[in-house]
């Protein structure tokens, strides 16, 4: 991993993204989920809420970043309960 700077919020960060994909793995071969519909306009497992989830999340940092100047822990706040609603009601 020398190839890359890794500073501790990125270490940190992918450690956590590393260990919520473990987790979900590992929750969904010991008791699958069925598809349901909730809050999103498709039928979705929890892995699909996951990943919609972690993917909009990385959108609305971007954008963050793109367009405001301030403090990127706002948006971050804002992406845990946006992922804690997306596995809950999605």
């Amino acid at each position: 991993m020398n190839w890359m700077y890794w500073t501790v919020p990125t270490a940190i960060f992918f450690a956590v993204i590393a260990v919520i994909l473990i987790s979900m793995t590992l929750w969904q071969v010991a008791a699958p989920s069925p598809e349901r519909r909730g809050l999103l306009p498709l039928s979705t497992t929890p892995g699909d809420r996951l990943f919609i989830g972690l993917l909009s999340s990385a959108y609305f940092h971007l954008l963050w970043l793109g367009l405001t100047d301030l403090h990127p822990g706002w948006m971050t706040a804002f992406c845990i309960l946006w992922l804690i609603t997306v596995m809950r009601w999605g």
